[in-house]
């Protein structure tokens, strides 16, 4: 097991102890040739290293004369996880053995932050970097109940470690004090914070914004129903001057077609009874292409 970002000593050696100072020595991972590090004539022999380990083994001679011949591999990453093999040969014979390291990665201490006000409640965000492999993320209450998340992201840093962040919902009207827990499942290790927010820094609806908002409310409404009858008086002037504008143009047609009327009353003769047939009621009107 190695933890991400420090050094970590791969272990091998001969069984019965015997020097491998005059053997060649190759750790490699799943192909021959995908060299992580070689040991040959008594010296490193790295030209064909693989570019992510180049800078970063160790081949530790110190007990060589014993078999010993172990390798160092300096600042594990996540991709350095998997299988590695060391490989010996001599003249005479030639043998291997495998070897599986896992990384892990305990990140930083949880940071909680007030991010601001959602759904008449307080917006609180944990985050933490660092974690290999993909941890767990726990909001619990003070009696260590789990609370739902509103949302989590948990993205992968450009060094292959696992950064999180997770999101909740914090009202006055549930516990005010929770905290963030991190785990490392792979390690059974965990990292924890808590936090407690005052009564005060909840939103609360004070009654003088009700009745302003009620006031804002019957302003617009006012508003809206006086540009409604404004818009409509406009409508009926508009109306009105058409009537009138109407009216106008029929006066001046009948003028121009001269139309008279004309009306001629009888008189009554007093020596005799009226006649009808000496009553003259005469009537002329005048219209175009027509006189009667």
């Amino acid at each position: 097991m190695a933890t991400a970002g420090e050094d970590i000593v791969l272990p091998c050696h001969l069984s019965p102890r015997v020097s491998a100072e005059n053997m060649e020595v190759r750790w490699y991972r799943s192909q021959f040739y995908s060299l992580v590090h070689l040991y040959r004539d008594g010296d490193d022999q790295n030209e064909r290293q693989m570019p992510e380990y180049q800078g970063r083994t160790e081949f530790l001679r110190d007990d060589i004369a014993n078999g010993s011949v172990a390798l160092r591999i300096r600042h594990v990453r996540p991709s350095d996880e998997g299988q590695y093999r060391c490989f010996f040969r001599s003249s005479v014979f030639h043998e291997e053995s495998l070897l599986e390291l896992k990384v892990a990665g305990l990140g930083s201490a949880p940071l909680i932050s007030v991010e601001g006000y959602q759904d008449g409640g307080i917006r609180m965000v944990c985050r933490s970097a660092g974690w290999y492999p993909e941890p767990e993320v726990l909001w619990r209450d003070p009696s260590g109940q789990p609370l739902t998340s509103l949302s989590e992201t948990k993205p992968r840093g450009a060094n292959g470690l696992f950064e999180t962040q997770s999101s909740i919902i914090l009202s006055e009207t549930s516990n005010q004090s929770l905290s963030c827990q991190i785990r490392n499942t792979l390690l059974n290790q965990e990292k924890e914070s808590t936090v407690y927010i005052a009564g005060p820094f909840f939103p609360r609806v004070s009654p003088w914004m009700v009745a302003l908002y009620l006031l804002l409310v019957i302003s617009f409404v006012l508003i809206g129903v006086a540009a409604f009858l404004f818009k409509l008086r406009g409508n009926l002037h508009a109306e009105i001057g058409k009537i009138q504008a109407e009216k106008r143009k029929l006066l001046e047609n009948i003028s121009a077609c001269g139309v008279d009327l004309l009306f001629l009353f009888y008189k009554e003769n007093t020596t005799r009874d009226p006649d009808p047939a000496d009553t003259d009621l005469h009537c002329c009107a005048l219209s175009p292409g027509n006189q009667q």
